[in-house]
């Protein structure tokens, strides 16, 4: 039936172009902006998801900061404790050195008191961000220090921060509170042999003047220093260098477990951006493919409709 009240092919046409250009909408968007999924309303799950964990990827981005902070931290004590040990090093070679018959103990002792202030110096600046690891002057014991490692999320949606603990205690080389509590102030107990006898000696290296001072006796020499006291003294200061090894050597470990856990979080955060980019991102190739398919139908839908609006006008020649 030809009616010129409704026209059936126009109304057909005109709802195909209207289809066409909603297509053509989306897919520039989708071009403009780059994502196959931008909002909420394009794909909920997908949405959600991608949401998430770009919020995850974030608390990542600041985990990877707080690594560098840690790392810079746990370097400086290191870098602190290597040169400790080289001046305690050179303090027992010094001790050996007293050993020998008609040597100047004075002028040894004289060597060692600058060794000590090089020491100290070397507590006091191995600082980093207003932490220090090797000189306790807070007045109360050093604790143990958490440094930020990783950002979980569990299965069930449960975030959780994991931590890399390191107690500062075993490293902390002078203690200005309580000279127990400092490897190179407290009195460090050794053996020492003399013929078949054995017999314990106890001695400090560094007199801070520590509010709780240390038990033992300080490492100086005099004139009057004897043989058994020199033997002492070397067995004490080889102790600490001991300590000093051990506490070096677990800092080198958290050093090396800082750095895999940095290359860690660096690929998990590409990792999680490929995987959002997979659910998200707009195939470019396939969309301008898909524009210039649209605009052909466009024009062709346009090309329809006035088909369709011409056709309605012929029923004039039936009136002639």
């Amino acid at each position: 039936m030809t009616s010129i009240m409704t026209n059936a092919a126009a109304m057909a046409a005109l709802q195909t172009l209207r289809d066409i250009n909603n297509n053509m909408e989306t897919t520039q968007q989708r071009i403009s902006s780059g994502y196959r999924v931008e909002t909420a309303s394009d794909n909920a799950a997908y949405w959600s998801i991608a949401t998430t964990m770009r919020s995850d990827n974030k608390a990542l981005s600041t985990v990877q900061d707080a690594l560098g902070l840690g790392a810079a931290k746990t370097d400086t004590a290191y870098t602190g404790l290597g040169s400790a040990i080289d001046v305690v090093t050179e303090i027992k070679a010094k001790l050996v050195a007293a050993r020998e018959p008609g040597v100047d103990k004075d002028k040894i002792n004289e060597e060692l008191r600058e060794l000590k202030n090089q020491l100290e110096s070397i507590a006091e600046s191995a600082s980093f961000s207003g932490e220090n690891w090797l000189y306790n002057d807070t007045g109360v014991a050093a604790a143990t220090v958490e440094l930020v490692s990783s950002f979980n999320r569990s299965s069930s949606g449960t975030v959780s921060i994991e931590t890399l603990d390191f107690d500062t205690s075993t490293s902390t080389l002078i203690d200005s509170t309580d000279a127990n509590n400092g490897i190179l102030t407290k009195a460090t107990v050794a053996t020492v042999k003399t013929g078949t006898t054995t017999t314990t000696a106890s001695y400090f290296l560094i007199d801070a003047g520590s509010t709780t001072t240390a038990t033992g006796t300080e490492v100086t020499l005099s004139t009057t220093t004897t043989n058994f006291q020199l033997d002492g003294m070397i067995s004490s200061v080889d102790k600490m260098l001991s300590n000093l090894t051990d506490s070096a050597a677990t800092l080198g470990s958290i050093s090396s477990r800082i750095d895999m856990q940095d290359d860690f979080v660096a690929t998990l955060m590409d990792v999680i951006d490929k995987g959002i980019g997979r659910l998200v991102d707009a195939d470019m190739n396939e969309e301008s493919t898909r524009l210039k398919a649209l605009q052909t139908q466009q024009q062709l839908g346009i090309q329809s409709l006035s088909i369709a609006n011409t056709n309605a006008e012929n029923i004039l020649s039936l009136f002639k």
